[in-house]
C-alpha cells in the first residue's frame, strides 16, 4: 500500500518552468504594468483581480497557444506517470487561470485543477476575474489573503477522498504555497527561494525525488 494518497502540484515555477502570466506579458507587451501591480502594496487577491485586467481583449485561443509554449520542468511527465501507475490522486492548485490549468491537467493526465476563472466571452477574456478563494479570511494565517487558499484546497480534497493530511504530499515553490507545504504530511519545495524553503519537509531541484517517497 501507498504512504501517500495524493499529491498535490503548483504550476508556475513547479510543474513549468516559467511562470505563465509573464509569459502573457512578455509576449503581450505589459510587462511594466505587471510589474507595477506585483510591487504595489495592495493585498494579495486584489492584485490577482488588477492583473486579470491586463489580459482584457485577449483571445483565449492565442493565450493557450502561448501557454502550450511554456516547457515543463524536467521529469514531470515521468513522475506524473508514476503517480498514475501507482493510483494516487493528483492535483494541480495554482493562483493562475482554470482554463489553462485544465489544459495543462489534461496534457498530464493529472486527476484534479483548481484554479482562478478568468471570465471569458466568445472566445474573448473580458478583464473580470472570479478567485477561487471565497473566504477571505486569515483563517489560515496568510493564506486566505490570496486569490486561493491551496491550504482550503487540500483540506476539501481529504475529505472528499477521506484521506488524512499525513498522507499527502504537496509540491511548491513560492510563498502562495507555505501553508500547502507545512500542512501536507510531506512538504516539498521544488526550487524555491530560502524563505519557503524553511517551512518544508524536503527542500529539492530535482523533481524525481517524489518517486522516493511513494
Amino acid at each position: 500500500m501507498n504512504r501517500y494518497k495524493m499529491v498535490l502540484f503548483d504550476m508556475d515555477g513547479t510543474l513549468l518552468k516559467n511562470r505563465t502570466i509573464f509569459v502573457f506579458a512578455e509576449r503581450k507587451g505589459f510587462m511594466d504594468r505587471l510589474i507595477n501591480i506585483i510591487n504595489s502594496n495592495i493585498v494579495s487577491y486584489k492584485k490577482s483581480i488588477e492583473i486579470a485586467k491586463l489580459l482584457k481583449g485577449a483571445s483565449e485561443k492565442e493565450l493557450l497557444e502561448i501557454f502550450r509554449s511554456i516547457p515543463l520542468n524536467k521529469d514531470v511527465e515521468k513522475v506524473v506517470d508514476t503517480l498514475k501507475k501507482k493510483r494516487i490522486i493528483t492535483a494541480i492548485v495554482t493562483n493562475s487561470y482554470q482554463f489553462v490549468a485544465d489544459d495543462l491537467r489534461k496534457r498530464l493526465g493529472i486527476n484534479h485543477a483548481f484554479a482562478n476563472n478568468l471570465i471569458i466571452e466568445n472566445g474573448i477574456v473580458n478583464g473580470e476575474l472570479e478567485i477561487n478563494n471565497k473566504q477571505l479570511v486569515k483563517e489560515h494565517k496568510d493564506c486566505n489573503i490570496h486569490s486561493i487558499c491551496k491550504v482550503c484546497i487540500l483540506d476539501d480534497l481529504c475529505s472528499k477522498f477521506e484521506i488524512d493530511k499525513t498522507e499527502v504530499i504537496a509540491v511548491g515553490d513560492g510563498e502562495i504555497d507555505i501553508c500547502m507545504l507545512k500542512k501536507a504530511g510531506l512538504g516539498i519545495a521544488f526550487n524555491a527561494s530560502d524563505k519557503v524553503q524553511k517551512h518544508a519537509d524536503i527542500n529539492t531541484y530535482n523533481m524525481e525525488v517524489i518517486l522516493k517517497y511513494i
